[in-house]
């Protein structure tokens, strides 16, 4: 249970270079550049629900259960199938174009999506 809650982003490192990567237009890298990103994390059990909730409330829900193939979106509406794994405490999650790890550090939500050599990463405090 240590996911759920609500995060809000305190910090991010690669952003630009990792949303050019995944070919997200400069206008919308622009305006979500120094938003400060709500996580909204429900957990019962091994299922939970995920909600990033971005500028201007637009906001995508993922539903999935550990170890089992789930339906899954972006915020551009591309619909996609992934697994999302526990290892050692972390979500561990391959999407179409990228590696998702999250995990609770210190307190903090720590997010890591790599995409060959390119890295996001985000902490987020709960609030």
């Amino acid at each position: 249970m240590a996911f759920a809650g609500k995060w809000e982003v305190e910090t991010q490192e690669g952003y630009d270079e990792f949303c050019r990567l995944l070919g997200i237009p400069e206008d919308i890298i622009e305006k979500g550049r120094d938003y400060k990103m709500i996580t909204e994390v429900t957990q019962d059990g091994n299922t939970f629900s995920w909600t990033h909730v971005y500028p201007k409330n637009a906001m995508v829900t993922n539903k999935f259960t550990i170890g089992e193939e789930s339906d899954m979106q972006t915020i551009g509406g591309k619909k996609f199938k992934a697994t999302v794994n526990m290892e050692g405490g972390k979500l561990v999650a391959s999407f179409p174009n990228y590696r998702q790890v999250s995990e609770i550090s210190g307190g903090k939500l720590v997010e890591v999506a790599t995409a060959g050599t390119v890295v996001l990463k985000r902490v987020s405090r709960k609030v």
